[in-house]
């Protein structure tokens, strides 16, 4: 329970699925959390249950595409918590799910403004703060499909490749500076962005079916599958461990 104790961590997209099952164990093991989403309800939510629970978590509002929101919100946080050890890259649009020549440019810049910008974005603003606490851990959620490619959603695919060599890159920028910055590439995993997903191909019950069966275990993943992941890449444990992929797929891309 204190993998990351006196830890500070920023958790963005985190009111629903992966992001909010890393801000639950994150908190759980001794972090203070700010969870930063554009869904309030959901996030404020949150927030208020660990709160309840004792846990030092607070919310902002931020839309990850605009980096005067993202340095404006993260100037507060260190105003609150008073230093940054953690960033958790997480938000993230899947967009439209057509063949590229359909795809328009303003679906394909919407999905690059969340998933590339948005990394971008935080990272700048987070390493300022991370130098000043002498170090720390950025992680970037990317995909399977920043590692192998699918015939569907081309704009989140690009995403999560660029994610990918985002973090090779600022891996080796910033290890002079003890800044770790790693990347995790989840299977499916059962999320609200997975279930809409499904659901917009059909039967849902069968569309589940049909893509735990893609996964040599059997089945679709969980989020706290991603959640713990992210905990290790954020603790001490992984102080030697940069510029990594973490695929937590079940056996996915294993074939």
């Amino acid at each position: 329970m204190n993998r990351l104790i006196d830890k500070v961590a920023i958790i963005t997209g985190g009111a629903v699925g992966l992001g909010r099952a890393t801000a639950i164990r994150m908190a759980e093991e001794g972090a203070s959390v700010a969870l930063l989403d554009v869904l309030d309800a959901e996030g404020l939510e949150l927030v208020r249950m660990l709160r309840e629970r004792g846990l030092a978590i607070a919310y902002w509002h931020c839309d990850v595409s605009s980096e005067r929101e993202v340095k404006s919100v993260m100037l507060e946080i260190i105003e609150q918590f008073g230093r940054l050890d953690i960033l958790v890259n997480n938000a993230g649009v899947a967009g439209a799910n057509k063949p590229t020549h359909e795809i328009t440019e303003a679906e394909w810049d919407w999905v690059q403004a969340i998933n590339v910008k948005g990394v971008f974005f935080c990272t700048k603003h987070a390493i300022p703060h991370l130098k000043q606490s002498g170090g720390g851990s950025i992680i970037n959620l990317s995909s399977i499909y920043g590692l192998v490619g699918g015939p569907d959603v081309p704009p989140y695919h690009a995403s999560k490749g660029a994610v990918r060599l985002m973090t090779k890159t600022d891996a080796l920028i910033y290890a002079a500076d003890r800044i770790r910055v790693n990347s995790i590439h989840p299977g499916f995993i059962w999320t609200p962005m997975v279930e809409n997903h499904l659901a917009s191909q059909g039967d849902l019950e069968e569309g589940r079916k049909a893509t735990a069966a893609l996964h040599p275990l059997g089945h679709i993943g969980e989020p706290d599958d991603i959640a713990w992941g992210a905990v290790y890449l954020a603790s001490d444990e992984a102080k030697f461990v940069t510029g990594a992929e973490l695929v937590i797929d079940g056996g996915y891309t294993a074939r």
